[in-house]
């Protein structure tokens, strides 16, 4: 269990390291352009996802999220007292990555975001982001369990481009970026809204993958 929680806690941390870190840098060097500062936020986000799901995906099963850990406690693949304890150190990995991005870009270590992110668009885009990342992980542990590292950092890197909230996904990031008044940012007056949202993308997920992924589908079945 101690295992588990140190990689839930890196991984996380190491997340949060590469979006805000990525963010910062990216919007430095980008002279002002917030499409190329996205660009690299968005790649740089996909490749610290593969490489940690990768890493200590054998570990802990990579969740670095709580709604990710949410919906493996919904199927019953992981118990209650773990799913808390697992979301419990995701917060903190989140906030001690966010601390950690702006120690090495010489900023503040303090902060709260000041980025307004609300309203029913970016609502529902937090609400599809988070169920296309719950439900792509459950399609790619059903069908293709090798591939979930890439299929997840290539969701969330198009993710970032393809939602108007450019994919939060993640309570633990979300709280996380609300400490933090950079690129990356987000208000804390907006945060628990993008949770719920956030919430309730995994849950549908969960409810659509029992019936998409429970049962093996062979090319004899009808319809296939």
């Amino acid at each position: 269990m101690t295992r588990k929680l140190a990689a839930e806690f890196i991984g996380t941390a190491f997340l949060l390291v590469g979006v805000v870190g990525s963010g910062i840098m990216a919007l430095d060097l980008a002279a002002g352009n917030t499409g190329v500062a996205l660009l690299a936020n968005a790649i740089a986000t996909g490749c610290v996802l593969y490489v940690g799901i990768t890493v200590l995906g054998p570990i802990s099963g990579a969740h670095f999220n709580p709604a990710v850990t949410l919906a493996f406690l919904l199927r019953r693949e992981i118990v209650s007292v773990e799913a808390f304890a697992f979301i419990v150190v995701q917060v903190a990995g989140g906030v001690i990555g966010v601390w950690l991005a702006h120690c090495m870009f010489d900023l503040p270590i303090l902060q709260t975001g000041t980025t307004a992110r609300t309203g029913i668009n970016l609502w529902v885009a937090e609400t599809v982001a988070a169920f296309g990342l719950v439900f792509v992980i459950l399609g790619g542990l059903r069908h293709r369990p090798e591939a979930v590292p890439t299929i997840v950092a290539l969701y969330i890197t198009g993710a970032y481009w393809f939602t108007a909230s450019t994919s939060f996904a993640n309570p633990a990031v979300t709280i996380a970026r609300g400490l933090s008044d950079t690129f990356a940012g987000i208000d804390p007056e907006h945060v628990p809204v993008f949770i719920i949202c956030q919430l309730v993308g995994a849950i549908l997920a969960v409810a659509l993958g029992r019936a998409m992924f429970q049962q093996p589908v062979t090319a004899n079945e009808p319809g296939r």
